[in-house]
């Protein structure tokens, strides 16, 4: 499990696609105890660690390998990764850790893109598409995780088939969201709580 807090932005500096997927190197520092079979987030995608370097003494030299199945490769926008694409990076959560953010899975449901970006003060204002068979799930207020990172849904035009969320300055600079421009895609991973209560309150729906 992640919380959406992110440690540190990554940089993908190989890529080698082959029948069964895509495999990705990420150069990325403080990672000082990665480890084989680790969960790792990059970009919101929950992957798993199945080589690494964290022992040089330059962070330019520490990098991890995750593979990327069929299925990531078309439901992600991993599948176009390319070298020198910026990656967002969390490790799991540790179960004495703090939690900061919100309960996120790591489990991608869609892929949206950023309608506009516009500077408020020192802030930051994002709009994305509010995207298909999701709107239920974004409520104003709420929960929501773009590109691995824990945000606040703070406004809805559903007639614009738009939402909207603030970001201040340390997660900007922090985050690859500095990287992005309008039409760019972004990763959705929707509030896991909203989807289980549907499922609960359908389930005595369909009883009833």
């Amino acid at each position: 499990m992640f919380t959406g807090i992110v440690e540190t932005a990554g940089e993908v500096v190989a890529v080698e696609d082959d029948a069964g997927g895509r495999r990705l190197r990420v150069r990325a520092s403080g990672l000082d105890d990665l480890h084989h079979g680790q969960s790792i987030s990059v970009s919101g995608v929950c992957l798993t660690v199945e080589a690494f370097e964290s022992g040089s003494k330059t962070d330019n030299d520490r990098w991890f390998e995750v593979f990327l199945a069929g299925e990531t490769v078309e439901k992600t926008y991993l599948g176009d990764a390319s070298v020198g694409d910026a990656v967002n990076i969390e490790r799991a959560m540790a179960a004495d850790g703090r939690f900061d953010g919100h309960v996120v899975q790591g489990h991608v449901d869609t892929v949206t893109t950023v309608s506009d970006i516009a500077q408020v003060g020192d802030d930051w204002r994002f709009s994305f598409a509010l995207p298909d068979g999701y709107g239920q799930y974004i409520v104003d207020k709420g929960s929501i995780c773009l590109d691995g990172i824990s945000l606040t849904v703070a406004a809805i035009d559903r007639e614009a088939g738009r939402f909207e969320v603030a970001i201040i300055p340390t997660t900007y600079e922090l985050t690859t969201l500095q990287e992005k421009s309008a039409g760019d895609p972004v990763h959705v991973e929707v509030d896991v709580i909203a989807k289980y209560v549907e499922n609960m309150l359908d389930g005595y729906r369909g009883g009833s």
